[in-house]
Parts: structure tokens; C-alpha cells; sequence
């Protein structure tokens, strides 16, 4: 114990930069445990949809979209949703959603979003499309 009190009074801006890291490790491991938005990883994903006929929404750019998505996916627009306007979206209210975008960023603010504006059970998709198409699942492409 007197070694750590040695090394605190020697290093105080260390001492200060562990500390600070300890606490947004906590926070962040607090945060994510306790959140009502989960995030799902691709097997997960299908299992919500075969189990609980959970909704995918696709938050990618319509090209994107086009090009490579899951199956009965359907396309959200993403500067609507920054607005909080999630008209068309009420039927899925008591759903399950699983918001899909590239990387599975944007997903967690509006996922952040939509909790706020009632809808229960949001979940994301962890990594993103690329973790779905990483883990070798299958894709649909056309309108």
C-alpha cells in the first residue's frame, strides 16, 4: 500500500490519467449493461427475426441498400430519423427492430433516439453490415 502512495505522490498526472480511465471504464461497462438498446451480433439477429418476427431496419444509403442487404430489411431514412421523425415506423412500436447502418454508429444514435420517442425493443447490429457480411450470411439485392 505504501508503494501505491509513493507512486501517487511522485506521478500525479499518471496517478490522475489511470483514475479518469477507471471511471470511463466503469461507466461505459455500466452504460452498456443496463441500456435498453442491445446490441446483437449476426447469429443473434437471426434468431429475433426467425423467433420473434423482429423488423431489420437498413439506415445505409439507398445505393447501398440497392446493392447488398438482409432479407426483408426495409430502408430508413436516416436524416428523417435525426429529427425525430419516425412516421411510417408506429406499426413497429412493439416490435422487435434491429437498426442496421455500415459500422453500427449511427445505428446507436438513433436506436438512442427512438427508445426516447417509446419504441421498446431496439436493437443493434454489432459492426454493423460488415459484420454480417464478415460472417458469411446471405444477402438480397434490387428494389
Amino acid at each position: 500500500m505504501e508503494q501505491y502512495i509513493t507512486f501517487f505522490t511522485n506521478h500525479p498526472v499518471l496517478s490522475i490519467v489511470w483514475v479518469v480511465l477507471a471511471i470511463m471504464l466503469v461507466h461505459s461497462w455500466y452504460k452498456s449493461r443496463f441500456s435498453a438498446i442491445r446490441q446483437v451480433n449476426p447469429q443473434q439477429l437471426t434468431l429475433l427475426i426467425n423467433r420473434e418476427d423482429a423488423q431489420v431496419l437498413d439506415m445505409r444509403g439507398k445505393k447501398d441498400f440497392t446493392a447488398s442487404r438482409i432479407a426483408g430489411a426495409e430502408m430508413m431514412n436516416v436524416d428523417k430519423a435525426k429529427q425525430n421523425d419516425f412516421g411510417g415506423l408506429e406499426k413497429y412500436k412493439t416490435k422487435p427492430i434491429i437498426l442496421v447502418c455500415n459500422t453500427g454508429m449511427t445505428a446507436n444514435n438513433i436506436a438512442e433516439r427512438m427508445h426516447q420517442q417509446g419504441y421498446e425493443k431496439i436493437h443493434v447490429l454489432s459492426g454493423g453490415m460488415s459484420s454480417w457480411q464478415s460472417a458469411g450470411l446471405p444477402t438480397t439485392t434490387g428494389k
